[in-house]
C-alpha cells in the first residue's frame, strides 16, 4: 500500500469531499455525492474517500453496512496545518511577514473591535510563551 505525506496538494474533487466532510464533521459515499457539484460515479467517490483515507486526511467507521467518513483532525487543527505550511513555503517561516500580508490585503476592512480582539491576542500568546 502507498504511503502519502498529508501535506501534499489536494485534486479538485479531493478537497472538494474534504469542504463536505468538514462541513457536515461526517457522511456515507451517498451523503458526498449529493453535495458534490456534477458528481462522479458511486464508485468513484468511494475511490476518493480511499485516497484520502490513505493520505491521513479522514478516517471512518462502521454503520451496519455501511461506512461513515470523516475528517481525522478538526477542522481548526487542518486550518492551523494550512496556514503553517503557507508561512513556511511562502514567508520563508516568518509569521510577522505571514501577518503583514494578511494586514496588507485586509486593513482597509478591520474594524475597531476586530483590531482590539487581535491586540488580545496576541497579549495572550506572547504570555503563553507562543
Amino acid at each position: 500500500m502507498p504511503t502519502h505525506r498529508t501535506d501534499e496538494a489536494l485534486t479538485r474533487r479531493e478537497r472538494q469531499v474534504m469542504d463536505i466532510l468538514f462541513r457536515r464533521g461526517e457522511c456515507t459515499v451517498s451523503e458526498v455525492m449529493s453535495d458534490l457539484p456534477d458528481p462522479p460515479s458511486y464508485s468513484a467517490v468511494r475511490s476518493i474517500l480511499r485516497i484520502l483515507t490513505e493520505k491521513d486526511l479522514i478516517t471512518h467507521r462502521e454503520d451496519g453496512p455501511r461506512y461513515v467518513y470523516l475528517p481525522s483532525k478538526s477542522a481548526e487543527r487542518a486550518q492551523e496545518d494550512a496556514l503553517e505550511h503557507v508561512v513556511r513555503t511562502f514567508f520563508d517561516g516568518s509569521h510577522e511577514q505571514a501577518m503583514t500580508a494578511l494586514l496588507r490585503i485586509s486593513d482597509a476592512e478591520l474594524s475597531d473591535g476586530e483590531i482590539d480582539r487581535l491586540r488580545e491576542r496576541i497579549r495572550r500568546a506572547r504570555s503563553s510563551g507562543r
